[in-house]
């Protein structure tokens, strides 16, 4: 039997380290009233003090290499979301890059086959990744795809855009991304 092919080395650290911050990021947004969205939901966006006392008590670095673009709704609605926790935090660092910016290594993170974004790659203090999420909470990747699976998408995306209006504070992304942070963070299995 064939061996199957490598992949090549991801070299995270040059990525993460010409990626950009979140200002320079959103300075280079497509639309000024997608950037003004943004920096108005991340002005809104507000956590229980038990989140944020995760990510300030992380017991080590984790950065976080944000796959976003500011056309798209479901990086104006997350993108906020993990920079509120990056923001209360001295031990969660996000940097941001395009999919075009690094299309090798997107590719390695589509959705059922598709570039959704955003996509946020969870790396510890060494550059090991350690896991991803998008671009949307579980739940509702798992509304798409059931969609796409029985031909009825809008039925999905309705589906999903209910869920979101159900959840304004957007508790079940902070939930999923503190997950991420703290198995990232970890000292011991």
């Amino acid at each position: 039997m064939p061996r199957p092919p490598i992949l090549p080395t991801i070299d995270w650290p040059t990525v993460f380290t010409f990626a950009k911050g979140f200002e320079d990021w959103l300075d280079a947004a497509e639309s000024p009233d997608q950037a003004q969205a943004i920096n108005d939901a991340l002005a809104g966006q507000s956590l229980e003090p038990q989140e944020e006392a995760v990510v300030q008590n992380l017991a080590r670095l984790v950065r976080v290499v944000a796959f976003a673009e500011d056309w798209c709704g479901d990086v104006v609605r997350h993108v906020p979301v993990l920079q509120a926790l990056s923001d209360v935090s001295g031990m969660l660092h996000v940097r941001y890059v395009t999919r075009s910016e690094h299309p090798a290594v997107f590719v390695r993170f589509l959705t059922n086959g598709g570039e959704a974004i955003p996509k946020f790659v969870f790396l510890n203090e060494a550059f090991v990744e350690c896991g991803n999420w998008g671009p949307m909470p579980e739940a509702c990747k798992r509304l798409i795809a059931r969609g796409k699976a029985c031909g009825d998408i809008g039925a999905a995306r309705r589906l999903v855009s209910a869920r979101y209006a159900a959840d304004p504070g957007k508790r079940e992304v902070i939930r999923e991304l503190l997950e991420l942070a703290q198995n990232t963070a970890a000292v011991a299995p």
